[in-house]
C-alpha cells in the first residue's frame, strides 16, 4: 500500500472512530426522548425499549398537569439570560481594565481574583444566603443573577483575549475623542465577539443546569427553576416508577440548552474567521 493509500486508511478509522465515540454519546439522549413519547404498557427496558410502537403525547400532559411547566421555564429562562448577559459585560468590563489600564495594585488585584478560582463556590453558600437574607433576596430570582454577576474564570478568560487586542486601536479611538466607556462599547466588544460567543455558551449551558443555588435561595414551587421542579417530580406511583413523566420532564430541560448551543456555535465559528479575515 502507497503512503496515499496509508493516509486514506488511516483518515477513514479515525473518522469511524469519531463516529462511533459520537453514536454512544448521543444514544442516551436518544433513548430519553424515546421513552418520554411512549405509553406505559410498552417495555421501558433492554434494546426493545428503543422502538416505539404507539408514540403519546400523554406524558407530557401528565408531567404538565403536575407541575407549573410554564412559570417554571419562564424563571429558568429568565436567570439563564440576565445571568449570561450581566456575565458577559462585567467580565469583558473587568477584563478590559485588567489588560489595558494601568492603575495601582491593579497586579495584586487581578492575582486575588485569579486565587479565588482555587475556592469551591460552594464554599461561600452560607455567607452568600445570610447576604441574601439580609437584602431580602431569598426566594428572588434575582438572588441567581446578582452573586454571580462576574465570575473570575470570565474575567480571566476576557483579560487574556483582550490583552491581545493590538494598543494601536484604542489610542486612535482616543485622539478621535471616544472616552473609556465609548472605547469598551464601540471598540473592545465588537473585536471580542468570538470570546463573547465562547463564554456566552459556556454561561448559559452552567445557568440553565444550575440545581444547588436555586435549591438553596428559591423556596416556593412558583419560584422553582425546571432543573429544582423536574428533580422533585414524585419517583413513585404505587408500585411503579413514572419514568416515561419523568424523561418527558428532563427531555424539556435538555433539547432547549442543546439547541442553544449549537447556534452559539455557529455565531462563535463566523466570528473567529470574521477575525481570521481582518487579521
Amino acid at each position: 500500500m502507497n503512503r496515499k493509500g496509508k493516509r486514506r486508511l488511516v483518515t477513514w478509522t479515525v473518522h469511524l472512530l469519531l463516529i462511533f465515540i459520537s453514536l454512544i454519546c448521543i444514544l442516551p439522549i436518544l433513548w430519553m426522548c424515546l421513552i418520554s413519547i411512549k405509553p406505559t404498557s410498552e417495555t421501558m427496558s433492554g434494546f426493545q425499549s428503543i422502538w416505539v410502537y404507539h408514540p403519546t403525547l400523554a406524558n407530557f400532559k401528565r408531567l404538565f398537569a403536575m407541575i407549573p411547566i410554564a412559570q417554571n421555564a419562564w424563571n429558568s429562562v429568565f436567570t439563564t439570560l440576565m445571568g449570561t448577559v450581566t456575565s458577559l459585560f462585567f467580565c469583558a468590563l473587568a477584563g478590559f481594565a485588567f489588560a489595558k489600564y494601568q492603575f495601582p495594585g491593579r497586579n495584586f488585584l487581578f492575582y486575588f481574583v485569579i486565587a479565588t478560582m482555587l475556592v469551591p463556590p460552594e464554599v461561600g453558600a452560607v455567607p452568600l444566603f445570610i447576604i441574601m437574607k439580609k437584602l431580602n433576596l431569598v426566594n428572588s430570582l434575582w438572588s441567581l443573577v446578582i452573586p454571580r454577576i462576574a465570575t473570575a474564570v470570565g474575567i480571566f478568560y476576557m483579560h487574556s483575549y483582550i490583552s491581545d487586542v493590538p494598543d494601536e486601536l484604542i489610542q486612535a479611538a482616543k485622539i478621535d475623542g471616544c472616552r473609556d466607556f465609548g472605547i469598551f462599547i464601540r471598540i473592545i466588544l465588537p473585536v471580542i465577539k468570538p470570546a463573547l460567543s465562547s463564554w456566552a455558551a459556556v454561561t448559559l449551558i452552567a445557568r440553565w443546569n444550575d440545581f444547588f443555588w436555586p435549591l438553596l435561595y428559591l423556596r416556593k414551587q412558583a419560584k422553582y427553576t425546571l432543573m429544582v421542579t423536574i428533580s422533585m417530580l414524585p419517583v413513585s406511583e404505587g408500585l411503579s416508577t413514572p419514568w416515561p413523566v419523568i424523561l418527558a420532564g428532563t427531555t424539556l430541560v435538555i433539547i432547549p440548552i442543546i439547541m442553544l448551543y449549537l447556534v452559539l456555535q455557529t455565531f462563535q465559528k463566523a466570528g473567529m474567521m470574521m477575525g481570521a479575515v481582518k487579521g
